[in-house]
């Protein structure tokens, strides 16, 4: 009697679920934060060589399509972090109750979201003299 076919990951089911699209994301932002680690050697570097090469780094990141970039870097750590937390919960037991799961799902993507948006304004200077 031939098997039937199965998917080859687990994430891959016949019916879309929630923790598909999580699954997915967090190897999008892991892929992400990846091509952000380069723009930080690009920066690194820069800031080692000459100041004219300083200066140069800073105006290309300091632009518009750079920053929605940077922004997005920003937000694929806390996610890629908080959905990481959410994993070695698993890892030990808590949180696979269908109910708990959900809101965890739910709870990452808020906080990633609501924590990439603070960052992003202590580090631009949003909040006063904080940073």
């Amino acid at each position: 009697m031939a098997q039937p076919e199965r998917p080859l990951s687990p994430f891959m089911q016949y019916r879309w679920l929630y923790s598909n699209t999580l699954s997915i994301l967090h190897r999008l932002t892991g892929i992400l934060l990846s091509a952000g680690f380069l723009l930080l050697i690009y920066w690194l570097v820069a800031a080692a060589r000459r100041p004219e090469s300083y200066e140069r780094a800073l105006s290309c990141l300091a632009s518009i399509p750079m920053q929605v970039v940077l922004a997005g870097v920003l937000w694929s750590w806390c996610y890629h972090f908080l959905n990481g937390v959410r994993h070695l919960c698993w890892d030990v037991g808590i949180g696979f109750e269908r109910r708990v799961a959900r809101l965890s799902c739910w709870a990452v993507a808020i906080a990633s979201l609501a924590l990439a948006v603070v960052l992003w304004l202590v580090l631009h200077g949003g909040f006063g003299d904080v940073a």
